[in-house]
């Protein structure tokens, strides 16, 4: 059986040749591309929270005094702040579960007995 597979993967080659500008894609693996896709997914959060915080701020000064509009830029800045202490949490949990358990969801290693 072991034949068989070892056949199967000498016929696929998905590595792009040495010395090629790709070739630093051929330690490409599928735990890498998921922790990418976190590390990237809680930047932009991060990110377009921040943005949607900032954007509140302006409103509420650029209110001039309206109650309807100071309520709406005061929802908003709420709504980012939250926003952004969950992304931070959702970090600190993953690097509460890499401290105590070694499990790194960013490089998606996990250790061995």
């Amino acid at each position: 059986m072991k034949g068989l597979l070892a056949a199967a993967e000498d016929a696929i080659n998905f590595k792009p040749p040495e010395g090629s500008k790709f070739a630093p894609l051929g330690d490409l693996t599928a735990g890498r591309i998921v922790s990418g896709l976190i590390q990237f997914t809680m930047v932009i959060a991060a990110i377009v929270f921040f943005f949607i915080l900032v954007i509140g701020g302006i409103k509420w000064i650029t209110s001039g005094g309206d109650k309807g509009q100071t309520e709406t830029a005061r929802n908003q800045i709420t709504a980012a702040l939250v926003g952004l202490v969950i992304v931070f949490a959702a970090w600190a949990i993953l690097q509460l579960i890499k401290t105590f358990f070694g499990i790194d969801i960013f490089s998606l290693t996990i250790p061995t007995a």
